[in-house]
């Protein structure tokens, strides 16, 4: 039995659904190739809002009075090829990609105050949607990452005893593209406010 087709498309439409499956099969072969690509960023901006939310984290840790953290400064973290391309330059970094990510540790919190405050970050990012990551199981310490930006927040609580730590408050951001020219290792960001 012969299968027949009811419709034929006319040579106009024919030649357009070929070139639209052709763009199609183009537009594959570039995101197999190139992979997706890395979403444009502002450096300035990410470093604003990862100060923002080590700050508003590490202020809901309610730490002792005396407490002023350790404040570091915003890094710079390698980014690589994606797709196929990763095989070309295995392993190597791309200049125009970076991660980001800032951290604050206070020395001489006890375990009780550590896990005092992770608890009140986990009530207030997981009721923002934010998704837990890794937990340990013996110290204070998590991971949250943000559902849309992919940010990630860490607190984590270590230290030699079994009375007092150092408690420390890291946020990380995704990599993303970097504008035409941005040279990390000359940027330096506005200055983050006044220390707690």
């Amino acid at each position: 039995m012969r299968l027949r087709i009811p419709f034929r498309p006319s040579r106009p439409v024919r030649r357009a659904l070929l070139g639209t499956a052709a763009s199609a099969l183009a537009l594959l072969g570039a995101v197999v190739w190139f992979g997706f690509p890395y979403p444009a960023v502002d450096p300035d901006a990410v470093a604003a809002r990862l100060e923002a939310e080590v700050r508003r984290t590490y202020d809901e840790a309610g730490l002792p009075p005396g407490s002023a953290p350790e404040r570091g400064r915003i890094g710079t973290s390698s980014c690589y090829y994606r797709g196929l391309r990763y095989l070309a330059h295995f392993d190597q970094a791309r200049p125009d990609v970076s991660g980001f990510s800032l951290s604050w540790r206070t020395e001489g919190v006890s375990e009780a105050a550590a896990r005092a405050g992770l608890e009140r970050t986990r009530a207030r990012l997981t009721a923002a949607g934010w998704k837990p990551g890794w937990e340990d199981e013996h110290d204070p310490g998590a991971q949250f990452a943000h559902p849309d930006s992919g940010d990630k927040v860490t607190v984590d609580w270590y230290g030699p005893s079994s009375a007092t730590g150092t408690y420390e408050v890291s946020v990380y951001a995704d990599c993303g593209k970097l504008p035409d020219g941005f040279d990390p290792d000359a940027w330096s960001p506005a200055p983050p406010p006044p220390a707690l």
